[in-house]
């Protein structure tokens, strides 16, 4: 049995439909089978957006349409849509059966952008070619490329030196992407910054994506995923970017990331008060440390009662982040980490040296495998000594009580949590883990 992976926690390409859902007013057009739209509303649940889940236009490819082609009836669903949803823009999105057809999307796009002067976007993202996390970036791109484009003039490059682009969450693959992206908008706005996040309810929707030229400079938080995104933004309009590899999560790596963002910031030339900028940073943390601060007596009294290590299941942004926020400040001990989201290969020595960075004592384990259902086995075959946590998808709520572990649902896909506004970035977002971590072994406490 070779290929075979069991408990994938991310979906086919056409997941990216969710990238176009959570941009205010923007529409995905499915040309697809029907199955698509909801295998992927079932994935994420409670995504639905302005005009996702059963809202989203599809064309529901049939046995007609592989033999004679769909364009006809992909006209007919674009000239519809636009009768039905009041929408900014338009994207169209491809699946399997008419990546394999063939079918000449551009050409059926292009007849509303230019005859009829319509925003609308078209973008390959066929099930077998990549996963989600891979074809974000091309809806991204294309949304620039084939949209953002037609604005450059009034838009000029790098014209507004304060502005910035945060490319970090994929909406709904991660969890907490709308209050992460808030509280990103709230902390680089906090030293200075004028803050384009692009997607969620705190964007400004298109007109935003309209002003990507402008920015300075670009903040990218991620390990891999979405560096085509800032490398495109590079080579079109000049732009540098900052990176910080994965999510940062506590008062230190905020503070590493936040004065880093400000050096770069200045280095670009920048006009913020350094100063103040400065203040707010220790500000932050000291209102952090305040919280832990009111905690010690709890954790005092409580101590034989917390987890003594965790593995986590996640994506690498959230494994390096979380890991080095429960080791320097939970006193967690992470031990064997577990890395699912098919991270390619050139990316997974400098995920492994940020983990191995995160302690000189003592050796932190990473796996690199999609297959989570293999990564479960793992765990199973381990030593579990004193009471431990499992933090991951839906799927490992079993694999906990099994191992007789504490666990906590932080990732997709999973049914035993509503998430909203939560954030897990930040000085807040550290707090926000503290508080569900211990909340859970209280609740679990005999």
């Amino acid at each position: 049995m070779a290929g075979l992976i069991e408990q994938e926690r991310y979906t086919c390409a056409i997941g990216a439909l969710q990238t176009v859902v959570a941009i205010p007013r923007a529409v995905p057009i499915l040309h697809s089978g029907p199955g698509c739209g909801v295998m992927i509303k079932g994935f994420f649940e409670r995504s639905s957006g302005y005009a996702g889940g059963e809202t989203a236009p599809c064309t529901n490819f049939s046995e007609k349409e592989v033999v004679f082609g769909g364009t006809d009836r992909l006209r007919n669903i674009i000239k519809n849509t636009y009768k039905v949803l009041d929408t900014d823009l338009q994207v169209v999105v491809t699946g399997c059966t008419a990546g394999i057809v063939g079918d000449d999307v551009a050409s059926v796009t292009d007849e509303f952008l230019f005859e009829e002067d319509r925003p609308i976007v078209h973008v390959e993202t066929s099930g077998f070619k990549s996963n989600n996390y891979v074809s974000h970036s091309a809806v991204v791109n294309a949304i620039i490329d084939q949209y953002v484009s037609r604005f450059e003039e009034e838009n000029p490059s790098r014209s507004e030196k304060n502005l910035v682009n945060v490319i970090a969450s994929i909406p709904y693959q991660d969890q907490f992407w709308k209050g992460n992206l808030k509280e990103y908008k709230r902390l680089l706005e906090g030293l200075g910054l004028k803050v384009n996040i692009l997607f969620g309810p705190h964007s400004g929707g298109v007109k935003e994506w309209q002003t990507i030229p402008k920015a300075n400079f670009n903040v990218f938080v991620s390990p891999w995923y979405g560096e085509p995104i800032v490398k495109n933004l590079q080579r079109r309009y000049g732009q540098p970017y900052f990176k910080f590899g994965y999510l940062p999560v506590g008062a230190n790596e905020t503070t590493k990331f936040l004065n880093g963002v400000v050096d770069f910031a200045l280095e670009q030339g920048a006009e913020i008060d350094e100063k103040k900028a400065r203040k707010f940073i220790e500000e932050e943390e000291k209102a952090y440390y305040e919280e832990l601060d009111n905690l010690a007596t709890f954790l005092l009294e409580f101590r034989y009662g917390l987890p003594s290590y965790v593995h986590i299941l996640h994506d690498a942004g959230y494994v390096v982040g979380l890991t080095k926020f429960l080791l320097h400040e939970t006193g967690l001990v992470p031990k064997e980490q577990f890395i699912v989201d098919n991270v390619p290969k050139k990316y997974q020595e400098q995920i492994e040296a940020d983990i191995k960075a995160t302690s000189d004592k003592r050796e932190i384990p990473v796996y690199f495998d999609p297959d989570a259902g293999a990564m479960q086995d793992v765990i199973r075959g381990l030593e579990h000594k004193g009471r431990g946590l499992i933090l991951g998808s839906g799927w490992d709520k079993e694999l906990a009580a099994e191992i007789n572990a504490d666990f906590l649902s932080i990732a997709c896909p999973t049914p035993y949590r509503i998430v909203m506004t939560t954030n897990y970035v930040g000085y807040t977002g550290g707090l926000r883990v503290i508080e569900d971590i211990y909340n859970t072994a209280l609740a679990t406490y005999k």
